[in-house]
Parts: structure tokens; C-alpha cells; sequence
């Protein structure tokens, strides 16, 4: 493993809570001498991750719109700066740079990646970790929804080891290493 995707929000008016979960996992995760690929923003829980890896030597690859830059919402002290077109550039990109991805709060922006990546793992189209930080509960209604959705038979049982829900960032890199191991097969079991 050597990079990490991290979704999170560009909000700068949520918790300190919020704040102070990321900046432990950008710290966390440069510590270990890994990368991150983020959405490349200054603010918010982006700012914060970017700035906490920063701070802790390591490296952070931010890929973003170039409508984004134009407006300013870019990083300007990233290790790496990936321009694209469209969000659904962005999204691929930083998918299929990644060795695993994890889930910090955020908004609709942040749900709509997190519910995508775990699509492309219920098709086999992305085969990595994925990981939810559960921070302060955020994703507990989330969470009874995919789980529900696999109670009324949309989803099968066995989609639930698609990804790992922890509580902190130290639970992060544990999460990651003992994820049940997934392929390209999982198609064969995607409908229902």
C-alpha cells in the first residue's frame, strides 16, 4: 500500500471535532510514509487534512477541476496538483490512484464519492479497502441505510464486507490491512 484516498468536506463551519479527527489522520497516515490523494481543496476538512500531512512531512496529491482553481478553492502547497475537466474525472483519478480509500464526514459531495466507490466495489470495478471514520456517530444514519438496503434484499449479505466502519483515525490503518479481500468476481454476485 502507498496511497490513501481521504473524502471529507470542504465545510469550515462544522465541529472542531471534525477538524481534529482529520488533522489526526493526515498525521497518521504521513507517519506512516504514505500518500494521500484528496479533492485538492484549501478549505474546510480538506484544508485541514492537506495541512496536518503537510506539517507532518508527508505527501498530498490533490486532484481537482479546473473550474475549482479558477475560483481559488485549490491548495496551494500541495506535494502535487492534478488538474482535470469534470468532477467525474476527479473522482476516477483519485479511485484508481488509490490503494484504499476512507470516508471522514462531509457533505453531499463526500457521500456521493463514498456511495460511488462502494457501487464500483459491488461491481468489481474498484477492488480496495474502503473504510468509514464513524466520527462523533456522523455516519450512523448512513450506515442503518446500507444496512437496511441488505435487510430488504437490494443488496446481498455479503456486500457487507465492502467496506470497514471504525470510530478514530487510529483505527484507520488496521481497517485497511485486515479488509476482507475483494475482485473482480464480486460482479458475479452483484444482482440480485
Amino acid at each position: 500500500m502507498k496511497t490513501i484516498c481521504v473524502y471529507c468536506a470542504s465545510s469550515s463551519q462544522v465541529k472542531p471535532g471534525y477538524f481534529d479527527a482529520t488533522a489526526r489522520l493526515g498525521k497518521i497516515i504521513a507517519d506512516a510514509k504514505l500518500s494521500i490523494v484528496y479533492g485538492g481543496g484549501s478549505m474546510g476538512l480538506m484544508g485541514q487534512l492537506a495541512d496536518s500531512t503537510l506539517e507532518a512531512g508527508g505527501k498530498i496529491i490533490g486532484v481537482i477541476p479546473r473550474f475549482m482553481c479558477e475560483v481559488e478553492w485549490n491548495h496551494t502547497d500541495l506535494t502535487e496538483l492534478i488538474l482535470v475537466e469534470t468532477m467525474h474525472e476527479r473522482k476516477e483519478k483519485m479511485a484508481m490512484m488509490a490503494d484504499a480509500v476512507v470516508a471522514l464526514p462531509g457533505g453531499c459531495g463526500t457521500l456521493e464519492e463514498l456511495l460511488e466507490v462502494i457501487t464500483w466495489k459491488r461491481l468489481g470495478i474498484f477492488t480496495k479497502p474502503i473504510v468509514i471514520v464513524n466520527v462523533e456517530g456522523y455516519f450512523d444514519a448512513l450506515i442503518t441505510m446500507l444496512n437496511r438496503a441488505m435487510d430488504e434484499h437490494f443488496m446481498r449479505d455479503e456486500h457487507r464486507k465492502m467496506w470497514e466502519v471504525v470510530e478514530t483515525p487510529e483505527e484507520v490503518l488496521s481497517a485497511i490491512n485486515n479488509s476482507v479481500s475483494w475482485d473482480e468476481n464480486a460482479r458475479s454476485f452483484a444482482a440480485l
